[in-house]
C-alpha cells in the first residue's frame, strides 16, 4: 500500500458550545504541526481561561495515513471518559496536524461514564463537521552537486518532478539545493541514476 505524501489539514480554527445538564462544553479545534505547538496551546488556553473544570484534549501531529504523534488527556475526568473518545474522532477523520480541546465548566449534575463519553466525543464530532481542510504536500529536500554540462537537463528533469530550486552555487561544478513533493522522490531516483550516472553526486533529506 502506498502512503499519500500528502493529506488534509485544518484551514482555519473552530469552536463550538454545547450545554449539557447545565455544564458548558466548549470545543476549540486548531492547526498544530508540531506536538511542541500542541502543548503551547493547550498551555495558554488554561492561562485565558483558569476557572474551567477541566481542559481535555486530544491531538493527531503527521500524515493520519502514517505513524504519527498521538496524545490525549482525560484532566480529571474518568479515566477513558474523554480523550479517548475524542481522539477516537480524530482518527476516523483522516485530517492530521491538528489538536481538540474540549474545555468543561460543571454545571452541578453529574453525566456518568457514558453520558462524558457522549459529550466529549460528539462536541469533537460536532466540531469536524464545521471544520475547513486543506491540503498539505510533504516534501523532502535534495542536495545535488552536478557537471556544468548537465545543468540545464537537471533542471528541465526537476521541472517534470515539481522540484523548486532555493539556491545555487558554482564553483567547481554547480551545487544546487531543491524541494520536491515526497511522492516525486522515488522516481526522481531513479532517473538521476540512469540518465546523469557518476556525473552527479546527491542525497535526500527530509
Amino acid at each position: 500500500m502506498t502512503i499519500p505524501s500528502g493529506y488534509r489539514v485544518p484551514a482555519a480554527d473552530i469552536e463550538v458550545e454545547e450545554v449539557i445538564k447545565g455544564s458548558r462544553f466548549i470545543t476549540r479545534i486548531r492547526n498544530v504541526a508540531t506536538v511542541a505547538a500542541a502543548k503551547n496551546w493547550l498551555k495558554t488556553l488554561r492561562e485565558q481561561e483558569p476557572t474551567a473544570t477541566h481542559h481535555c484534549w486530544a491531538y493527531i501531529v503527521g500524515n493520519p495515513h502514517s505513524t504519527t504523534d498521538l496524545g490525549c488527556s482525560d484532566d480529571g475526568e474518568p479515566a477513558g471518559t474523554a480523550g479517548k473518545p475524542m481522539l477516537n474522532v480524530l482518527q476516523h477523520s483522516h485530517v492530521g496536524d491538528l489538536m481538540a480541546i474540549c474545555t468543561r465548566y460543571y454545571g452541578g449534575t453529574k453525566l456518568g461514564t457514558g453520558g462524558l463519553a457522549r459529550a466529549y466525543g460528539g462536541g469533537v464530532k460536532l466540531a469536524m463537521e464545521q471544520l475547513t481542510t486543506c491540503e498539505k504536500v510533504v516534501k523532502v529536500r535534495l542536495d545535488a552537486t552536478i557537471d556544468y554540462d548537465c545543468g540545464k537537463d537537471f533542471e528541465h528533469l526537476l521541472q517534470g518532478h515539481e522540484g523548486n530550486i532555493l539556491a545555487t552555487d558554482y564553483g567547481a561544478q554547480v551545487n544546487y539545493q531543491v524541494e520536491l513533493p515526497k511522492h516525486q522522490q522515488e522516481e526522481l531516483q531513479q532517473q538521476l541514476e540512469v540518465r546523469f550516472g557518476d556525473k552527479i553526486q546527491w542525497k535526500f533529506t527530509k
